[in-house]
């Protein structure tokens, strides 16, 4: 059973601080990447942050200088710190991971952004 367990989210005003967690859990071996990805009704799911098993990363402009993706020793939990927060990051924030089959590449359920003018 491979489950990625997320936490965090919730409502914050402009300019606020909140932190994402997700942890890989169950039988999931050699992860190639984790991060973050974000939705909002109509549109497309979009990058928001991603880092691989080498510390290399990568962000979306939107987000760049603001955001910041860390991951653990162990490569199985990764933590999306997100500071100087708009009304546009407003979104639901899932949580993706790319590993070694029968893995492979695995989703979050979701967890809701909300960021008040």
């Amino acid at each position: 059973q491979v489950q990625l367990v997320e936490s965090g989210g919730g409502l914050v005003q402009a300019g606020g601080s909140l932190r994402l967690s997700c942890a890989a859990a169950g039988s999931i071996f050699n992860i190639y990447a984790m991060g973050w990805y974000r939705q909002t009704p109509g549109k497309q799911r979009e990058l928001v942050a991603i880092i691989s098993s080498g510390g290399s990363t990568n962000y979306a402009d939107s987000v760049k200088g603001r955001f910041t993706i860390s991951r653990d020793n162990a490569g199985r939990t990764v933590t999306l710190q997100m500071n100087g927060l708009k009304p546009e990051d407003t979104a639901v924030y899932y949580c993706y991971c790319s590993a070694q089959v029968p893995a492979g590449a695995r989703w979050g359920q979701g967890t809701q952004v909300t960021v008040s003018s």
